[in-house]
């Protein structure tokens, strides 16, 4: 991997993860299909590993706000999907795992920006668990089903409750992951690189997440997540 492609990894990591702990979601929107193009290896296991860590630090900073309510139904729904999503990542090529990663983005695109509010039942918030469940497992994307529940929640409230049904919802998808052979010590070393730049980049939001505007961050969520989705579906197709 080239130097270039070195530092461009490291500062697109780094504008996600801060993205992630302004809005509560967004990290691997915008670092997945990103990194894919810059190098395949790049994504998508790498940022399910350091999403880890991210994840358990939001739970904890906003843990006040954290609503237990439905949370159950939407990890029970999780796990059929990383089930279903085993199954279709074991036929995926490359050009194939390209499309699958530019269509959940262009998905989430579509969620975050039609502000779409879905009524919340055990139905729904199961659905959005499969969804997610199977999103999360193929293209390390599970965040967009889970916005539609969220949408008209408050910062913190939406933070705090997103960050722990990440945090429990990747410990199965990784888990998955590992019980069917597909992460590779690779994935491991590349987390490892990205790691301080993902801690660099929550940090900052840390400290400046009450200055920027909420529709200010999404819509940076948006563009670059479109753009980079739009170049994988142009790489696939070539």
């Amino acid at each position: 991997m080239s130097a270039a492609a070195f530092l461009a990894a490291l500062l697109v990591t780094f504008l996600a993860a801060s993205i992630q702990g302004v809005v509560g979601m967004g990290f691997a929107m915008v670092s997945v299909p990103i990194l894919a193009l810059i190098d395949p290896r790049l994504a998508p296991v790498p940022q399910l590993l350091i999403t880890m860590p991210l994840t358990i630090s939001m739970a904890w900073r906003e843990r006040r706000h954290v609503q237990l309510s439905g949370i159950g139904w939407i990890l029970g729904g999780r796990i059929p999907g990383v089930v279903i999503g085993v199954a279709l990542l074991a036929m995926a090529n490359q050009a194939a795992l390209d499309l699958a990663i530019a269509a959940m983005v262009l998905i989430g695109v579509a969620v975050i920006g039609s502000g779409y509010h879905l009524t919340r039942t055990p139905y729904t918030d199961f659905g959005a668990g499969v969804l997610s469940g199977v999103s999360g497992l193929v293209a390390s994307i599970g965040g967009p089903p889970l916005a539609l529940l969220y949408s008209r929640d408050d910062g913190p409230t939406r933070r705090s409750n997103l960050a722990v049904i990440f945090t429990i919802g990747l410990t199965i998808t990784l888990g998955a992951r590992i019980v069917s052979g597909n992460i590779s010590w690779g994935d491991v070393r590349i987390a490892a690189v990205l790691f301080p730049a993902m801690a660099l980049g929550y940090a900052a939001s840390i400290r400046f997440r009450s200055r920027i505007p909420q529709t200010v961050a999404r819509s940076t969520i948006l563009v670059l997540s479109f753009a980079a989705a739009t170049g994988l579906i142009v790489r696939a197709a070539g």
